[in-house]
């Protein structure tokens, strides 16, 4: 079968990577799936060992990617994995700040390291910020701490220096809230007319990965959503 492209979904069991992995599909690409979990719906699965190291981890993926691309190479790699814990200084400080570390951080890194050894020369790297971390974030400080490293990476990894491959872009999405269904249980009453919608989302990644209205490497997105209409931009 001819694909349009290869991508990677890192959080592809998510509610947002598995509309992704659902939405590349349907643009007939062939896509890759990497979460605790497999995503029956992706071409290929890769399941992290939660019980392994970091340093592990990454070996294990980097090794199971090159085994599933063989001598193909990704048009994109988007990284969606995530989470979120609130509390401040008096409760839950490192137990909490550590969990987003691992949930945000690493999975970013880690699909950094995918990106130089396995993206096309050309290709995009997504990773996912927050625009709340623009800005102090005192009832959530272990989250702001890890979307704002997710930030300091997008830039470092667009610098020249970075180690991504020639004319690659890399670009965060810095959402406000998403329309998850997770989201949607925990706050039933709130105002859905300013939560993004997933397919927006996914439909600008299959954008990127045609190398369509791509922004400038390093660029941090924000996706700010009033009254259904999603707007996208520069932090």
């Amino acid at each position: 079968m001819a694909y349009a492209g290869r991508v990677l979904i890192y959080g592809g069991r998510g509610a947002l990577g598995a509309k992704c992995v659902s939405h590349f599909k349907a643009n007939s690409f062939w896509v890759g799936s990497i979460d605790l979990a497999e995503n029956p719906e992706a071409n290929c699965n890769i399941v992290v060992d939660k019980n392994e190291s970091f340093a592990g981890q990454e070996t294990s993926i980097i090794a199971a990617v090159g085994e599933a691309l063989k001598d193909e190479r990704l048009d994109g790699i988007f990284c969606v994995a995530g989470g979120w814990a609130g509390g401040n200084a008096k409760k839950d400080l490192c137990k909490n700040s550590e969990l987003m570390w691992q949930q945000s951080v690493c999975s970013s890194l880690i699909a950094a390291s995918l990106a130089a050894k396995y993206l096309n020369e050309s290709g995009v790297l997504q990773l996912t910020g927050a625009k709340a971390a623009l800005e102090p974030t005192p009832g959530m400080i272990g989250y702001g701490l890890a979307k704002s490293a997710v930030h300091h990476l997008t830039k470092s990894l667009a610098d020249k220096s970075g180690g991504l491959p020639e004319n690659s872009v890399v670009l965060a999405i810095l959402p406000v809230t998403l329309d998850t269904p997770m989201n949607r249980k925990w706050m039933p009453d709130a105002d859905r007319s300013t939560w993004t919608p997933l397919e927006f989302v996914a439909d600008l990644f299959v954008k990127w990965a045609k190398r369509e209205g791509r922004p400038e490497s390093g660029t941090l997105l924000q996706l700010v959503t009033k009254e259904s209409r999603t707007s996208v931009t520069a932090a």
